[in-house]
């Protein structure tokens, strides 16, 4: 599940080599919610092995193409368990042996799960775990030093923004973690954000910024709608969501309740 249809590009994305080392090989699941398909993204080491990101649903024509990209397949890692992402990931550990490492102790197979500050190396390659809780309590980002990349699941999309899925969702978490990979992407100066669903986005603070600041005018629209007198999540959507097309409409719904969460813990 990814989100509302508000900023980025409007282009078709096919997925494809994004560098020598990594390569998104785009699952054939395209919807409302998951624009062009979920990114499963493969990060190649030096000696013909990789990481793969997201197997994306249980396809098992795109599994095979991800072990062809692949190569021999090291690690499997999950942003979170929304099945889009994480669906295929059983079968990928049955086709390879790959262990699947999540922070869901439920979506773990074979070894050890994640946690925020783990480092996961394959050859040369590192990726650092970095917990991003909002999308989901489980959502995860993967840091790259040595492709200046960030992986960002459904924290931060290609086009479009982010649901925060309430109430597992919950817009505090997601607003901290928006911040804190500004922060990491401002200090490593990081030249890519690698998204889960969409195209690669260049200029990583930038965009960061640009989320931060749609979350905060959401929340002085939702705000004014309250003022105005809406008093249900779903009059709330009426307004501030009112060009939503309807199939994404529920999603809405989802990020309007968080925000209505958020407003009374702060007392607005």
């Amino acid at each position: 599940m990814s989100g509302l249809p508000v900023l980025g590009s409007s282009g078709p994305w096919s997925g494809g080599e994004h560098s020598v080392n990594v390569a998104c090989v785009l699952a054939p699941n395209p919807g409302p919610m998951t624009l062009d398909g979920t990114n499963t993204w493969v990060l190649r080491g030096a000696v013909a092995s990789a990481i793969v990101v997201d197997p994306g649903p249980d396809d098992l024509a795109h599994l095979r193409a991800v072990t062809e990209a692949a190569g021999t397949v090291r690690e499997i890692l999950l942003t979170h368990a929304h099945a889009d992402h994480a669906e295929g990931a059983q079968r990928l550990h049955e086709m390879t042996g790959a262990r699947v490492r999540a922070l869901d102790p439920r979506e773990t197979l074979g070894g050890e799960g994640l946690r925020a500050g783990d480092v996961v190396t394959c050859a040369d390659m590192e990726v650092h775990v970095v917990a991003t809780p909002g999308h989901t309590a489980d959502s995860l980002s993967f840091h790259v030093p040595s492709e200046a990349a960030i992986l960002t699941g459904d924290t931060v999309l290609g086009r479009g923004t982010a649901v925060v899925a309430w109430p597992d969702g919950q817009l505090g978490p997601y607003l901290a973690s928006l911040s804190a990979l500004r922060e990491r992407a401002a200090v490593s100066e990081a030249a890519f954000l690698l998204p889960g669903h969409g195209p690669t986005l260049p200029e990583p603070v930038r965009v960061l910024d640009d989320y931060l600041t749609h979350r905060r005018e959401r929340l002085r629209q939702v705000q004014d709608a309250w003022n105005s007198g809406a008093r249900t999540p779903e009059d709330i959507v009426g307004i501030v969501y009112a060009d939503a097309p309807e199939s994404v409409r529920w999603a809405a719904l989802l990020s309007t309740r968080a925000q209505v969460e958020y407003l009374r813990e702060m007392g607005s």
